[in-house]
């Protein structure tokens, strides 16, 4: 299909990626992105790209892809709890200055003719373009003025969090609780340049509360930074900062949301990156979604023959990919909003389980990938000798098969006998509910009093995962021994849901 003119609203990488790989297709085609700020501001920090982010670049444009390695570093990662500290390789993981992120995806667009204008603010009825690529973010105009088209919900997460940094580079990425006065805080940190690092803080509302954050919060107007709260912060991970600062950008507490839309395209405008969708910073950057969403859009146009055919294959092949992500980044959400509830775990067994906590990685990946942290963390939970845990083959069988003792009772392995389900002590709960939400929370406060709960629910992993995360609520609420129903198939993911003492024992079972 020919294009004349395509405008791409926002300048930030998505909206200069999306318009480098548009124009190196459409040579003939003008190409403009429209920014509402100067070419050097930002807001935030650093910008991850995992492995497979970086492979998926390369495929599409491996000059881009040189110069923002070229600009990026390198790092692995960590968790901490209190004393103990476990190392995570973590591949080609890469981090880089949001700043010079933008520098050099600038560049490489005007490198092939795209016209950037900065400090020009359009909206999509300014514009006369074949194509409009709305990359404007997550707070998208473009999505606001159309929301009959592109039909958007709107989830806010429960915890609260904040993005600032500091002036030196970490050794590694970590993840660190510090529990003060207040409650708990937990910092995702990790450096992305020789004297810069990221720090995003988390913390549930009771807390941000008692610590007067919420005054702070409505006190800091959208342009300044919550200094009260960085200063309480810089404190409480003094240890973590080696007498570093924090250092604010516009940062302030917030919720984060995540965004659906049932549309992605009307007319000739469609709609990449936050403007279209989110997904929590826990398992993948909006940054990397965006760019991602960039290489399809631009797949999709050259194979289609017009332009509604394009962007709705476009729609078509990513979707699927996209919302596969949501489901897990909003497990992912879940789980670090109740982190310190997990504080008594030992840190090894704390790393298989936020390793596993989603069903991105199971934990046969996890002991083939890195077995001087699952080892320990495997070890912890059947209460051996770490080197008495197998090699990835045969270790999901050895979870399944260890044995357990609860409130006097011993089974020989982990698999519920039958005879379990019919005892006068063991309540039937069918999970058909949402794990962190409302409903969940009554759920779990209504039981009826037992000595065991046998979770049921329907055959799909999700919803498998969904039993995995009521039952850990259940067991750490009424300290109850808990029992998954797993179809057979998924036992790879129960043995994740005993590592990490979401539950205690499985049924499993051929579903229909």
């Amino acid at each position: 299909m020919k294009l004349d003119s395509i405008a791409v609203l926002g300048g930030g990488p998505g909206g200069l990626y999306a318009a480098r790989l548009l124009k190196l297709s459409h040579p003939d085609a003008v190409v403009t992105v429209y920014e509402q700020s100067t070419p050097d501001s930002t807001f935030g920090f650093g910008v991850g790209l995992a492995s497979r982010t970086q492979h998926n670049l390369r495929q599409a444009d491996q000059d881009s892809l040189n110069g923002i390695v070229a600009a990026a570093y390198g790092h692995e990662a960590s968790m901490r709890v209190g004393d103990n500290e476990v190392h995570l390789s973590s591949g080609e993981v890469l981090a880089i200055g949001r700043t010079e992120l933008l520098s050099v995806l600038q560049a490489f667009a005007r490198g092939v003719g795209v016209n950037l204008r900065f400090s020009d603010r359009r909206a999509v009825a300014d514009l006369d373009a074949d194509l409009i690529v709305a990359a404007d973010g997550i707070s998208s105009p473009t999505r606001t003025g159309l929301t009959d088209d592109f039909d958007p919900s709107i989830a806010k997460g429960d915890g609260l969090y904040l993005w600032c940094g500091t002036d030196f580079a970490l050794p590694r990425a970590i993840f660190v609780p510090v529990t003060t006065e207040h409650g708990t805080f937990v910092a995702h940190a990790y450096p992305y340049a020789k004297d810069r690092s990221t720090f995003l803080i988390e913390t549930d509302e009771a807390t941000w509360k008692r610590a007067g954050f919420d005054i702070s919060t409505e006190e800091t107007p959208n342009s300044h930074s919550d200094q009260v709260s960085l200063d309480y912060l810089q404190e409480a991970f003094k240890e973590t900062l080696q007498g570093h600062p924090l250092i604010g950008n516009r940062t302030k507490w917030t919720r984060f949301r995540t965004i659906r839309c049932r549309r992605w395209h009307t007319g000739n405008v469609v709609l990449i990156g936050d403007a279209a969708h989110t997904a929590h910073y826990s398992i993948g950057s909006g940054t990397k979604l965006a760019m991602e969403d960039a290489i399809a859009l631009d797949r999709s146009l050259l194979e289609a023959s017009a332009l509604d055919e394009a962007l709705e294959n476009y729609e078509t092949a990513r979707r699927p990919a996209v919302e596969h992500l949501q489901a897990i980044a909003e497990r992912s959400m879940a789980w670090w909003d109740s982190f310190p509830e997990r504080l008594d775990l030992p840190v090894a067994q704390l790393m298989v389980a936020y390793m596993t906590r989603a069903g991105k990685v199971s934990v046969e990946r996890f002991v083939e990938s890195t077995p001087d942290v699952a080892r320990p963390g495997l070890a912890a939970y059947a209460n051996v000798d770490a080197l008495e845990v197998p090699s990835a083959p045969e270790v999901t069988a050895w979870v399944l098969g260890r044995p357990l003792e609860s409130s006097g009772r011993r089974f020989t392995d982990r698999l519920a006998p039958p005879r379990l389900r019919t005892a006068a002590d063991t309540v039937a709960v069918e999970v058909t509910v949402r794990p962190w939400s409302e409903d969940a929370r009554k759920l779990v406060e209504n039981l009826p009093s037992a000595r065991a709960y046998w979770l049921t629910g329907p055959d799909d992993r999700e919803t498998v995962y969904d039993r995995f995360d009521i039952g850990e609520r259940i067991r750490r609420t009424t300290g109850a021994l808990v029992v998954a129903e797993v179809p057979v198939g998924f036992e790879g993911d129960a043995a994740g849901a005993l590592v990490s003492e979401r539950i205690d024992l499985v049924a499993f079972y051929r579903a229909d």
